[in-house]
Parts: C-alpha cells; structure tokens; sequence
C-alpha cells in the first residue's frame, strides 16, 4: 500500500530568537539573557512536527524496532533565498525525513527572517518577519491538481505566511480537486467568504478566531466566553471542522454536525520555556492523526487531546524545529 501523503506549502525562515528577562519599553536598551539562529517558518515549522510526529527519534529508536517510516510521506513546497541561511535551513528539514524536492531557491533573494524577542520569565514571544523568498510563490505557480504534489496528497496544510493572492489559489485549486485542507490563517487577516468551502480542518488560536469572527480580542479573551458563537459563524461558512487552541486553557473544538462545541484540557507542563512553536507542533500532531484516519473526517476530542499533548512538550524546551517531539517523546515517562 502506497504512503498517505502530507504536502505542506508555505513559509521558510531563520529565527532570530533573543531571550530576554522582559520585553523592553520604547526608548530602552535592555540587556538579553541569551541570542540565537534556528531554522522556522510556519510551514516549515509545521513540516517538521508532522515528520517527527509520524515517526520515532531514529536516535533512541532501537534497530529492532518497526519504525512507521513509509507511513505518511511528508512534503514542503515553498521558497528559500541564494544566501547563507538556506543550506542549513533545508538541512534541518531533511533530517526531519521531508521531501524538500518541491522547495526552490530563488536567486538574488534573501530567505526569509524571523525576528524572535522570548521573555523569559513567561516563555510568550513576539515576532518581527521579513517574508523574503517566501513572496516568491504566486498564483500561477498552483493552477492545476498537478501543482499540489504527485502524487496528489490526502492532506495539504496551508497558513499565511505567503502571499494572500497565493493561498487562495491553492485553495480554489484543492477544492476542486476534492483535496482535503488544514488551514492554519496565522498571522490572522479576515478573509473572503468564498474560501471558506475550501477548508476542512480550520485551526485557530483565539486571537485569530476574534479577527477572522471581527470580534475584540478583549472579549474573547474574558473567562466563560461562549466559543460556541464563534463556531456557529465559521462553520456556517463553510468550513467542516474548527479548533480553537487556548493556550493554557487548552482547546475548544467543533464541527458542522455539532450544536455544541467541546473543550480539552491543557496537557500539564513541567515549566514553559519557550512558546515559539507550540501552535505549529498542534497543527503537525493533528494532522498526523486526521490523515491516518482518512483525513476527510469530522475532529474528535481524542483528536485535539493528542495535539495538546504534543504541544505541551513543545513548550518545556527552547527554540523552534529543536523543541518539536518524535512520536515517541510526546507520552510523559513515569517510573
């Protein structure tokens, strides 16, 4: 039987991560704890969570044991710059078992850049990106089902890191191929109603649920808010599955045959160290799951319990793409 296929398109960057004790005022010169460089990306982020996700470290993995490595054939198209960042940025991809064949490397362009401030008392960050390269894919590029990858993949994750115009494309191209999508919109803008049908899996963080919905980020932030309402306005449009991640409230989730949503627990945490891509390992633990299952489904709460969990031990370690789990690392070890 051949591999069920997952082709992620979308951005490629180096981090810039500055740990701090706080985020600086305007005006000020503060001293950081620490600085360093990292292959990311949301795509390529994502990318790496489903490749580690759909299988065990091949480090601590013993030889005699069966490894799911043909399983789920994992793909990234997109961008990277003619510059010294790419090399080790395709490299850090591949050691995660991705196909890289789709990604191109455009000359006299610069890979995109990161620029990542942690503070290091909450582990929450903030993020400056120069898109770089990633602007290189258009439209055009993604006109026909052939374009998505051969062979056409069960599952095709997409975010908004490349450009608008580009997405939408490939929206309106997988729909009408009948290929199912997980749709990440960060960072959020509000988006037509037409691409709404497009999207089977849609996964949100509450701030982009509060723009794409066109509400205060005040108001659903507020304890007890009615996610349900959100849910109600999404799926209507369109969109079969919806998954809000709440940070350290967990996760709501629901879809279009729900009247009402359900939530998840946070998966407890040794410490948070670092929240950098604790969003991007959901999207990758969740679509890793959905796709063994078929990926045309409706979301579970086994589901999104599972993606919790290997959010949590994401968040317990420092950087991006480094602090992604295996397959076998997201279960806590007792004894």
């Amino acid at each position: 039987m051949a591999p069920n296929v997952i082709t992620i398109i979308g951005s490629l960057n180096v981090d810039l991560v500055t740990l701090t004790p706080r985020v600086p005022a305007g005006g000020e010169t503060l001293t950081a704890t620490s600085f360093s460089t990292g292959p990311g990306g949301k795509g390529a982020n994502q990318a790496v969570a489903c490749g580690r996700l759909s299988r065990p470290n091949p480090k601590t993995t013993s030889k005699t044991t069966t490894s799911p490595e043909n399983e789920i054939t994992i793909k990234m198209l997109g961008a990277v710059g003619a510059d010294e960042f790419s090399s080790a940025l395709l490299e850090s991809i591949r050691a995660s078992y991705i196909d890289t064949n789709g990604i191109v490397i455009v000359p006299n362009q610069s890979t995109g850049v990161a620029v990542i401030l942690v503070e290091e008392s909450t582990g929450e960050n903030r993020i400056l990106l120069n898109p770089g390269a990633n602007s290189h894919l258009q439209p055009s590029d993604f006109l026909t089902v052939e374009s998505l990858g051969t062979p056409t993949p069960d599952l095709i994750i997409l975010q908004l890191e490349i450009p608008l115009p580009t997405v939408f494309q490939i929206l309106k191209t997988a729909k009408e191929a009948g290929v199912a999508v997980l749709f990440n919109p960060a960072p959020a803008v509000p988006l037509p109603l037409e691409v709404y049908p497009a999207i089977t899996h849609l996964i949100v963080n509450e701030t982009e649920a509060a723009i794409l919905t066109d509400k205060p980020i005040s108001e659903v932030e507020k304890e007890g808010f009615d996610w349900d309402n959100v849910a109600e306005v999404l799926l209507k449009r369109g969109a079969k599955n919806l998954i809000i991640t709440l940070g350290s409230k967990g996760a709501y989730f629901s879809h279009a045959g729900l009247k009402k949503g359900g939530f998840v627990k946070a998966e407890p945490v040794t410490k948070v160290v670092d929240t950098t891509a604790a969003g991007d390992t959901f999207v990758g633990a969740y679509a890793v799951n959905v796709v063994r299952k078929g990926g045309e489904g409706f979301v579970t709460e086994e589901d999104v319990r599972l993606a919790c969990r290997a959010s949590a031990r994401t968040v317990e370690k420092k950087g991006a793409q480094s602090a992604i789990p295996w397959a076998d690392e997201v279960e806590r070890k007792t004894g």
